[in-house]
């Protein structure tokens, strides 16, 4: 289907525009990801710190037919025009807040795609005029949600992504 001030599409989902300030990601039919499990982890991880994209409401497009998840709408900015120093520097920024939502039962689970899936390898960190920020917790998991084991497995996987990520956003 074509949707109007398309944004990006997933394996899953299509992210709409809504203004300035708001975008949709939407759900319409059996998208392999429930559009409460995801507000739930969205607002979980806004109580921590800023890192991951601002969950702002659940709504229905009646002209879409879909459920829509409403976030802010994030503006990314090219990286590669910093100088290394200041791409180090967001980075401890970018590792400190991960490790607090870390802390606080969070883990992303999605800094680095799979190979066999579409787009950049971490299409889902964003460097904002804020710093870096995450986008899309559809696989994100809460501690309390997976147990302990479960998550501290994720966690060790997502810092093995996240040494993966710093040398490639700092020699890039």
């Amino acid at each position: 289907m074509k949707y109007p001030r398309k944004l990006s599409s997933g394996s899953n989902n299509t992210v709409i525009v809504i203004s300035d300030a708001e975008v949709a990601k939407l759900f319409i039919g059996d998208t392999r990801s429930e559009i409460g499990s995801e507000a739930e982890k969205m607002q979980f991880s806004n109580t921590v710190n800023n890192l991951v994209v601002k969950f702002v409401r659940l709504d229905y497009n009646e002209i879409l037919q879909a459920e829509m998840l409403v976030m802010e709408r994030i503006h990314p900015i090219d990286f590669r025009a910093y100088e290394t120093e200041i791409r180090q520097l967001w980075l401890d920024i970018f590792e400190d807040e991960l490790k607090q939502l870390h802390e606080a039962g969070f883990v992303h689970r999605d800094l680095r795609r799979p190979s066999n899936i579409g787009g950049l390898a971490f299409d889902n960190v964003l460097l904002t005029h804020t710093g870096l920020r995450l986008i899309d917790v559809g696989i994100s998991a809460l501690q309390k949600q997976v147990g302990d084991k479960i998550f501290e497995k994720y966690i060790e996987i997502e810092n093995k992504e996240m040494a993966a990520f710093s040398e490639y956003f700092r020699n890039r």
